[in-house]
């Protein structure tokens, strides 16, 4: 049975265009939102969602991920209300790929084995964990398969080629390829390395590349669709959210994804 990732992208690929993906923190900005704004993203041209499950410590994100994963919290979102609100979208007829994106600590004071088994019940494809290194991605590798959900990699320019290749071995569904040295957040020009970057990249695998971190405007998609297959949209994103009024949230965030569509 071929995943819904693997579906989309290929779908993508046959459109001749590169795969977006909007970044949603769970319960940001109010409580319920996600269950708004998932759709609407959908209709506006979003072909996959990266699911942002909330977390005191998220070593990986700038200042403007930081601050929507503190405002979730403070809206009472924790793992079991993340897991909910995805079976929440299937029932509603959200069609897109979600993979959920959170650190190893909640994963682990949940239990992998019981993540994978209700992730996949609640129709979710894929987990992100940044802070899981290959070394130690077994127990996660192993529970992700057996659920059929694909675990999701990271490389960042600065891995060196035997790692890359480790790597490659253990992720499905596609590698997050880090668009620059740092932590999350939009930037206004792209890295001039990451063609070069793609390209080692692309020696280790087949997998699709899908490119994150400092992705803010069509522009940067337009330069990305030259050489990778997917672009993942966050902190300009929630940017977006927190400079509208609370009542235009859903439609302003709709109109800048199909802006970058």
């Amino acid at each position: 049975m071929t995943s819904r990732i693997a579906e989309t992208f290929a779908r993508c690929k046959a459109e001749g265009r590169i795969a977006l993906m909007p970044y949603l923190m769970v319960g940001y900005p109010e409580r319920g939102s996600t269950m708004a704004l998932a759709p609407a993203l959908e209709q506006a041209g979003a072909d996959l969602f990266e699911l942002g499950v909330p977390f005191s410590d998220p070593l990986a994100d700038g200042a403007t991920i930081q601050r929507a994963a503190e405002q979730s919290l403070r809206n009472g979102v924790r793992l079991p209300d993340c897991l909910r609100t995805a079976a929440d979208l299937r029932a509603a007829g959200l069609q897109a790929p979600l993979v959920m994106m959170g650190y190893y600590n909640p994963f682990l004071q949940y239990g992998i084995d019981r993540l994978c088994a209700d992730a996949q019940a609640a129709g979710v494809d894929g987990l992100i964990i940044p802070d899981l290194p290959p070394e130690e991605a077994e127990e996660a590798s192993a529970a992700c398969q057996a659920n059929q959900l694909d675990l999701i990699c990271f490389v960042a320019p600065t891995t060196p080629e035997p790692r890359i290749r480790q790597i490659a071995q253990i992720a499905s569904g596609f590698i997050y390829c880090v668009a620059l040295t740092g932590v999350t957040g939009a930037r206004t020009e792209l890295w001039s390395g990451l063609p070069d970057f793609l390209a080692r990249v692309r020696q280790h695998t087949d997998l699709p590349l899908v490119v994150g971190f400092g992705i803010s405007t069509a522009a940067h998609i337009r330069q990305v669709g030259a050489y990778a297959d997917g672009a993942i949209v966050a902190s300009a994103l929630i940017n977006t959210l927190d400079a509208l009024a609370p009542e235009a949230q859903t439609a302003g965030a709709a109109a800048f994804v199909r802006g970058l569509r």
